[in-house]
């Protein structure tokens, strides 16, 4: 046993030995990745490691920190009830806008990857535009209005469906509905791109290799030679929508309000928000921020996890 150990050691020594040699033969690279590690150690690592730090102190920015240890997180669990509201509407977004904003990006970008160059191109951008339109959920606030001038109100006014105008921003039982699918609507981001991008990378010669290997339908041609070639764009694709639904909160302040009545429209980023830019209380910010990073962290490699074994 011994000698097993003094053996395993020495190979772990000598590898570490070569890595450092291939490193310093490889400095000029490391030099030219420096001002990349620089910028992105302080605005990323270092934040979310301060972050972790004061989620164990109070902090109000004018007094110093003090170290409460867990006490942030246990208040936040089991006194905090609004905050329990802004999970159970954080999971429901993330639940439905994350799957369905996926599977439908994905499906536009098959679909219209089967299109002519000039007509995929146009495309491509009608899809990709309510992305990129940065305030473009105010439409919505407009198609929503609570009074006879929203254009649904009027609309449905005029079929008699109705005879006085739904409070649809306003009401706690059509506020998430709505939120949800003005999300859907502005879900075409970059995965859908990167989509794009996967379908019109695929090798047509795997393909014609499946026609011959026993490939009989589009189906099957999705599952067995599409999909496994898109892993790198699937992975990429499922890690924004998991981060976008998880990161929801411009939506639902501008469309119900800050806060929305009853905290019916709330989300773990808007209760972040509130205690870090309202009431300036970092170190329960900061432990809000640290339970979503976890969240998304364990969504992420759930995701990865199930991807990795797709076409296996």
């Amino acid at each position: 046993m011994v000698g097993f150990a003094h053996k395993y050691y020495a190979i772990k020594r000598r590898s570490a030995a070569v890595a450092w040699d291939k490193a310093k033969r490889m400095r000029v690279c490391y030099l030219f990745l420096l001002p990349y590690a620089v910028l992105f150690f302080t605005f990323f690592i270092l934040p979310m490691i301060t972050s972790i730090f004061y989620s164990f102190t109070y902090y109000n920015i004018l007094e110093a920190p003090r170290f409460i240890g867990f006490t942030n997180y246990i208040n936040l669990i089991l006194q905090d009830d609004v905050f329990l509201i802004a999970v159970k509407n954080t999971l429901l977004i993330a639940v439905i806008t994350g799957p369905i904003g996926y599977m439908l990006s994905f499906g536009f970008a098959w679909f219209i990857n089967e299109l002519p160059r000039w007509l995929r191109t146009l495309a491509v951008v009608i899809f990709y535009a309510p992305s990129i339109a940065g305030n473009a959920y105010y439409i919505f606030g407009i198609i929503f209005r609570g009074d006879i001038y929203g254009y649904l109100n009027a609309f449905l006014t005029q079929l008699g469906i109705i005879n006085a105008p739904i409070l649809w921003l306003l009401d706690p039982a059509y506020m998430m509905p709505v939120i949800i699918i003005v999300i859907l609507w502005m879900s075409m981001g970059t995965g859908f791109l990167s989509f794009v991008a996967g379908l019109q990378g695929v090798d047509r010669a795997l393909y014609e290799a499946g026609y011959v290997d026993g490939i009989r339908n589009r189906w099957q041609e999705l599952y067995y030679i599409t999909l496994p070639s898109m892993k790198p764009m699937l992975m990429f694709g499922a890690v924004m929508s998991i981060t976008q639904a998880f990161g929801v909160a411009d939506v639902t302040m501008a469309l119900a309000g800050y806060p929305s009545t009853d905290y019916a429209a709330r989300t773990i980023v808007t209760h972040l928000f509130d205690y870090g830019y309202t009431r300036f209380e970092m170190g329960y910010a900061s432990a809000i921020a640290t339970l979503l990073f976890l969240a998304m962290i364990f969504c992420n490699k759930a995701i990865q996890s199930g991807l990795r074994r797709l076409g296996t």
